[in-house]
C-alpha cells in the first residue's frame, strides 16, 4: 500500500468525512457508519459542504476545529486540494486529482487517490477470470475518473486502451500526461472520437463508461454493440440508476455487466482503512442499503 497508516487510541473517538460543493447526494456517510457499527468502532462521519470561496483557510479550520483524522474529497475539490497536501502517493500524482486525506499525527496533509483501486478491485470481485494481460480496453469519458481508471489498466498491464470522448483535447491531454507510464508497461494508448451512435470497436474485451451519460436525468449513452465480441465486459461506473441504458443493452444481449456500486464501496473501504485502522469485507447487505437509497 502506498497510503500511511497511524494507531489511534481506541478510546478517543475518530472522526472522518467527506467534503464537497454540493455534498448532500454523496452516500459515503451510509457506507462508513455502516461498517463504524458493524465493526464496533467508537467514531462517525459526517457530510461537510465546503464552497470553492476560502477553500484554503476553510479546510485549515475543519481540520482544526472537527479534529478529522482526515476526509474524502468530492467534486469540484479533487485537484484544487493538491496545494494543501504536504504529502502525495505516487498514485494520485500521476492521476492528477486526490479523493482520500489522511491527518498525519504531526498534523501534515497525505492526498491519496483511490478510484482506480476500487476500479480493480470491483472487476476482480466480479470477474475473477478476466486476463488483463493482452487484453483491450474502451474507456469511454475523459474526465476525473476516466484518469483513475485509465492509470489502474496501465498498471494491470493491458494491451491496448481506447479513450472515447467528444472533446478530443481532453483525450490528448491523457495521452500525453500517461505516455510515459504507459510506454514502461508496453500499453498502447489510443484516441477514439464518440459520435452520437458509436459503433463498437472489433476485438475490445472491456468496456468501461467513466462519463456522466447515463446518470439519472442525464443524456443515455447509445452504443452498438451488434460485432463485440462474445466474451467482452460492460461496465458502468455510474451507480444511479443501477442499470443504466448502456448496461442494459448489453444485458439484453447476454453479455456480463458490471454495475459500479461495487467501485463507490471499494473506493471507499481504502479511506476507512487509513482512518479507522480496520480493513472491512466487502457486504452484500450494505449493497442493499445503499440501493434503498438512491
Amino acid at each position: 500500500m502506498e497510503y500511511i497508516s497511524s494507531k489511534s487510541s481506541p478510546s478517543t473517538p475518530i472522526k472522518a468525512g467527506v467534503i464537497g460543493f454540493p455534498i448532500s447526494h454523496s452516500l459515503s456517510p451510509i457506507i462508513h457508519n455502516y461498517y463504524l457499527k458493524k465493526l464496533n468502532i467508537s467514531g462517525s462521519y459526517d457530510k461537510y459542504l465546503v464552497p470553492i470561496d476560502n477553500f484554503d483557510e476553510s479546510i485549515k479550520n475543519l481540520i482544526s476545529n472537527q479534529k478529522l483524522a482526515g476526509f474524502n474529497v468530492t467534486i469540484p475539490h479533487k485537484e484544487r486540494i493538491f496545494d494543501l497536501c504536504h504529502h502525495i502517493s505516487k498514485t494520485a500524482q500521476e492521476i492528477g486529482a486526490i479523493n482520500t486525506i489522511k491527518i498525519l499525527s504531526n498534523g501534515k496533509i497525505f492526498g491519496h487517490n483511490s478510484d482506480g483501486e476500487g476500479f480493480i478491485k470491483n472487476l476482480k470481485n466480479q470477474i475473477s477470470d478476466f486476463n488483463f494481460d493482452n487484453s483491450k480496453c474502451l474507456v469511454i469519458g475523459a474526465g476525473g475518473a476516466s484518469r483513475a481508471i485509465i492509470h489502474a489498466l496501465i498498471n494491470q498491464n493491458v494491451d491496448d486502451i481506447y479513450i472515447a470522448n467528444r472533446t478530443q483535447s481532453k483525450i490528448h491531454k491523457i495521452i500525453n500526461d500517461f505516455n510515459l507510464i504507459a510506454l514502461n508497461k508496453n500499453t498502447k494508448l489510443h484516441s477514439v472520437e464518440l459520435k452520437k451512435e458509436y459503433y463498437f470497436l472489433d476485438g475490445i474485451d472491456l468496456v468501461i463508461n467513466t462519463s456522466s451519460m447515463g446518470m439519472k436525468n442525464s443524456e443515455q449513452l447509445q452504443i452498438k454493440i451488434s460485432n463485440a465480441k462474445k466474451t467482452a465486459i460492460f461496465y458502468d461506473i455510474v451507480y444511479n440508476p443501477l442499470y443504466t441504458d448502456f448496461l442494459k443493452n448489453a444485458r439484453i444481449n447476454n453479455f456480463r455487466t458490471i454495475t459500479g456500486i461495487g467501485m463507490l464501496i471499494e473506493q471507499a473501504l481504502v479511506g476507512f482503512e487509513m482512518w479507522f485502522n480496520h480493513k472491512p469485507q466487502y457486504s452484500l447487505e450494505l449493497e442493499k442499503i445503499l440501493l434503498t437509497n438512491i
